[in-house]
């Protein structure tokens, strides 16, 4: 059974493709995530790390070891994220009149909070990512952000509705930016708007924490000798947790 998989930022720079195309080579067996990626790492053993610390995306949905594999299904193996293939316009402009983007063009932060205020609501909270030049002594010379975007997108609504629950009545809008990032230029902007400032407060940072946490973005640091993917930098990665330890701060 050959089965397509999407790859992306550094394994897919590890594996040498973005589309790979793999042969299961244990046709008795049946196919989960988690033996399809121990079929992986046997296939590309200079990948083996890499793989282990990667989960399995079955139709957009992370999945556990146990998860049936079939050969209809939109697979993807998700590196740790940053916080992700480039997007075509499609994308960017299904989402464009939307809470929640993914897209090329610079972002506006008014635009952008202008999609959460209400009359009903006394606080409204922005937060904005920019990139830094320096970071631990090392000069960046310019991020690049790459998605898995219909999951990335499918990942925001989810921040979203989660908010929504925690904070009944707090409205969310969250665009990320894709491709090259300039130094000092806004990568994300998270708007959020609330009837009281505590519930905005608590809602914009679990926003930001959930996103780095679940969301299929990566960003590759440029600098003037090398590059390097970032991955996830808050311990071990597992966007399967449900969100509830970051409202304790935990």
């Amino acid at each position: 059974m050959n089965i397509q998989i999407a790859l992306f930022a550094g394994l897919a720079d590890r594996i040498g493709t973005s589309t790979l195309s793999f042969a299961y080579p244990y046709p008795e067996r049946p196919i989960t995530a988690a033996s399809l990626k121990e079929a992986l790492a046997e296939a590309y053993p200079s990948a083996v790390a890499l793989i282990s610390a990667s989960f399995v995306a079955v139709n957009q949905e992370y999945a556990a070891g146990d998860t049936p594999i079939h050969a209809e299904d939109e697979i993807a193996l998700i590196p740790p994220v940053s916080g992700g293939e480039s997007s075509s316009g499609d994308a960017s402009d299904a989402a464009e009149d939307q809470l929640y983007n993914i897209t090329e063009e610079p972002l506006s932060v008014e635009e952008i909070t202008a999609k959460v205020i209400s009359p009903d609501h006394g606080a409204v909270l922005t937060f904005t990512g920019t990139t830094r030049e320096w970071t631990q002594g090392q000069r960046t010379v310019h991020l690049e952000y790459e998605a898995y975007v219909p999951m990335a997108l499918a990942k925001l609504r989810q921040i979203g509705d989660e908010i929504a629950e925690r904070w009944p009545g707090t409205r969310c809008a969250i665009s990320h930016r894709i491709g090259r990032v300039d130094i000092a230029e806004i990568s994300v902007v998270i708007a959020v708007s609330a009837p009281h400032r505590a519930g905005c407060y608590d809602a914009s940072r679990y926003a930001i924490e959930r996103l780095k946490q679940i969301v299929p973005i990566w960003k590759k640091e440029i600098w003037e000798d090398g590059s390097e993917w970032k991955g996830h930098g808050l311990g071990p990665w597992d966007p399967r947790v449900p969100g509830e330890h970051l409202l304790s701060g935990d």
